[in-house]
């Protein structure tokens, strides 16, 4: 009898030790798909707290929708500071694919976003929160890194509420717009804070990528660093020592 108890006591344990291991590993499932997006630098982390609590005590980390720094070939696309760069690590694996630029204003569908240069507009039939701008024989310089004549992509996202319910796209660009013709400086919508996800979250700003082109001529997924060039030559920008992103002295800073 005391035998039995014994080898009961011990199935009992497996059983308990299997639905811990279970649940740990839901547990664990379930933070990497839901839960916090990025794992950055204590002094970055910081600087962003500093910047949602007070942006106007910090108006020298910003940057300024429609303004060109010297002689860059892109205007910038928004106000904001630029808390994550290109090919930051949000997590393991990770590697961000543009610039996320958080605006100074504490409402969603306030701060401005712009188009960063000339090009053709499209807004996907199922895009909540995003258009993109097709640049055809964009202009070769040596600090971009692209062949004369190439076709790139400008992207631009979250813009919409957080649970996705009211887009802040401007209504001039509605869901299923292909091929619209916009100039540098153009209105595109404001910034929310719609994720892609119900389950998923994040701050208020601006997506910023610009994406390569598949040999068709159609654009590449975005989310994939290789398929992206670093945003900040564009617009005529350079990462400080402290992270800060200003204009480059190279292009002769005109802000």
């Amino acid at each position: 009898m005391a035998k039995q108890n014994w080898h009961n006591m011990m199935k009992i344990k497996r059983i308990i030790g299997g639905v811990i291991i279970l649940a740990a590993g839901a547990l664990a499932i379930a933070f990497y798909i839901f839960g916090p997006r990025f794992t950055a630098s204590p002094e970055r982390l910081a600087r962003l707290r500093s910047w949602f609590a007070n942006p106007a005590a910090h108006a020298d980390w910003a940057i300024a929708a429609g303004k060109r720094c010297g002689n860059a070939i892109m205007v910038q696309p928004t106000n904001g500071y630029i808390g994550f760069g290109w090919n930051d690590s949000f997590r393991p694996g990770h590697h961000h694919s543009g610039l996320d630029i958080f605006g100074p204003d504490g409402e969603n569908n306030v701060t401005p976003i712009v188009a960063a240069y000339d090009g053709y507009l499209t807004r996907e039939a199922n895009w909540k929160s995003t258009v993109i701008i097709r640049h055809p024989d964009f202009p070769s310089r040596d600090e971009l890194g692209i062949a004369p004549g190439a076709q790139i992509w400008t992207y631009y996202t979250h813009m919409a509420s957080a649970d996705g319910a009211v887009s802040y796209v401007a209504a001039e660009f509605p869901p299923g717009t292909y091929e619209v013709f916009v100039k540098a400086g153009t209105l595109l919508g404001r910034q929310g804070n719609w994720s892609g996800s119900r389950f998923g979250f994040t701050g208020r700003h601006l997506h910023f990528s610009i994406v390569k082109s598949n040999a068709d001529g159609s654009y590449l997924d975005e989310r994939v660093l290789e398929n992206t060039f670093d945003p900040a030559p564009f617009l005529g920008l350079t990462r400080a020592n402290n992270g800060i992103f200003k204009c480059s002295p190279a292009v002769n800073d005109e802000n």
